[in-house]
């Protein structure tokens, strides 16, 4: 999961985050190339203070609430992802046994 925190890092500059494993996915099914797309979802917490700097793969960010990133969800399944983590990420403290690189 080191790969996690050097991505965040190559990707926005952010160095400062504690990363935990959600103990989920996000998944979707393409019906055009018939493929099944599942992926780990992480939690980073960061300070929102802290200055972004995106790559060139990127060219804008913007800190939302859960209920704005709820609204703003445009693939079906992923406003329940972010509906559990609130829930086992924010208004409950995370295991410290899905922490990764402690």
């Amino acid at each position: 999961m080191a790969s996690s925190l050097r991505e965040i890092k190559e990707e926005t500059g952010i160095t400062n985050v504690s990363l935990y494993s959600s103990n989920t996915f996000d998944q979707f099914y393409s019906p055009i190339e018939n493929y099944i797309y599942i992926a780990p979802v992480f939690v980073g917490f960061v300070n929102a203070e802290q200055d972004v700097n995106l790559n060139h793969e990127h060219s804008e960010y913007k800190w939302l609430s859960f209920h704005e990133a709820i609204e703003q969800a445009t693939m079906p399944g992923n406003d329940e992802v972010l509906k559990f983590i609130e829930k086992h990420f924010v208004k409950t403290a995370p295991s410290e046994f899905l922490q990764v690189g402690k």
